[in-house]
């Protein structure tokens, strides 16, 4: 069914724009569920529960799954449980799921899941094993790829969204963190918080085809393909690199000051938005002249993820449990909204 879902849409995937945003799914990390609300009101439209230790979300336009990352680790017999799909018997499931002689990933790996989503209906399809706790997810722009960050293990699990099944397992760097997709669907960067890189990586011969030096301890990025930039939050010296993807190469550096987290572009892609976790503030970068505006939110702006077509950022807060709607020009806050848990990688659908 997922296969049939997403085969048909893949051309339409890549042919969609951005569009106006309806939804915004928020994963609530020690909520275990996805709170799914009004791109404009913030206004809850539902729950999607069952997602244990959701951390991770990934969703394209155009693409109609999600695939939620789970934080926790579980026991084999817990993850044949969970996976079962209804109208199958617990022996014939356990059976088919036996496990396997060589494992993909590192040996010594854990277990964790990622879910995969209808992200109309919420229903959840289908889930998928992967080796260890997963940071975050990326779902790439046809729809035909997702993968997921495991800083304990060094690398990313690839998973083929049509078979719906992990197809490698990439080693990229120490504590890999964050993943994102430029224009072409089969490459993704990865920044390895441990190691100082982020890893170009071709999902089709499942291989680092590069790395490039970014700061010390890089973690949330984001990428302007048209631009050929590539955004990183070396979140401990509280500065964003501007990473040429031509010469693998920063260009530019801007100094934002403490701890940042969460970073994304304006719809224009005229200005960078980044949070300033440690000092309570949003700071918006104007990418043409590098001068910098900043406004207080607090306490600890932690996730930040653009609104098409709304002029709005949704910021999480990391020591509270809600998000603010944030006006891009003026980085005032227009409205907030409450959630359970933690407020983590939130991705905005038309």
């Amino acid at each position: 069914m997922i296969a049939t879902i997403l085969s048909t849409a893949s051309l339409a995937a890549l042919a969609a724009g951005a569009g106006v945003a309806q939804t915004v799914h928020v994963p609530e990390g020690s909520g275990n569920a996805v709170r799914v609300v009004d791109a404009t009101t913030g206004e809850t439209l539902r729950r999607i529960e069952g997602v244990q230790a959701v951390h991770g979300l990934g969703g394209a336009p155009g693409v109609p799954v999600l695939v939620a990352g789970s934080f926790a680790e579980i026991e084999r017999d817990d993850a044949i449980a969970a996976e079962k799909p209804a109208g199958v018997t617990a022996d014939e499931h356990a059976a088919h799921h036996k496990k396997p002689e060589r494992p993909i990933g590192p040996a010594d790996a854990g277990i964790s899941l990622l879910t995969v989503i209808d992200a109309e209906s919420g229903e959840i399809l289908r889930r998928i094993e992967v080796p260890g706790a997963v940071h975050h997810t990326e779902v790439s722009p046809d729809g035909r790829f997702a993968v997921a960050t495991h800083p304990a293990g060094g690398g990313i699990s690839v998973v083929d969204l049509h078979a719906t099944m992990v197809t490698a397992f990439v080693p990229t760097g120490n504590m890999p963190n964050y993943a994102v997709f430029g224009s072409d669907p089969s490459i993704v960067y990865v920044s390895n918080a441990g190691n100082g890189t982020v890893s170009e990586v071709d999902l089709h011969r499942s291989i680092v085809r590069r790395n490039m030096v970014a700061g010390e301890m890089p973690e949330h990025i984001t990428i302007d393909p048209s631009a050929g930039a590539l955004f990183v939050a070396d979140a401990e010296s509280g500065r964003v690199l501007e990473i040429s993807l031509e010469s693998g190469e920063a260009a530019r550096s801007f100094d934002i000051g403490g701890q940042i987290h969460g970073l994304g572009l304006a719809e224009d892609g005229a200005r960078l938005i980044v949070a300033g976790r440690a000092e309570d503030k949003l700071v918006s970068v104007d990418l043409a002249d590098g001068t910098m505006t900043s406004a207080p939110l607090g306490p600890e702006p932690y996730r930040l993820t653009p609104v098409a077509g709304t002029g709005t950022f949704f910021v999480s807060s990391r020591a509270e449990p809600k998000v603010w709607i944030v006006d891009a020009a003026t980085l005032a806050p227009t409205g907030e909204f409450s959630v359970e848990g933690e407020g983590h990688q939130m991705v905005a659908l038309p």
